[in-house]
């Protein structure tokens, strides 16, 4: 489940990287916004699977 969430995240960063990009370029704001909203919310993901992970080591070296 992990690595296939962060490949998603990933994906979506990529994703919003690129309209944000098509948007600055085609001086689109709102596409710009949406590609900034996309990028935002798979690193907010990322930032959440990072944690789990820490958490999941914090468990197995536990006592």
């Amino acid at each position: 489940m992990g690595l296939l969430d962060k490949l998603k995240n990933r994906t979506q960063r990529a994703k919003g990287r690129a309209k944000e990009e098509m948007g600055r370029e085609s001086r689109d704001p709102d596409l710009e916004a949406e590609g900034r909203k996309d990028r935002m919310a798979g690193g907010t993901k990322q930032v959440g699977e990072k944690a789990k992970d820490a958490a999941r080591e914090v468990r197995r070296s536990g006592p």
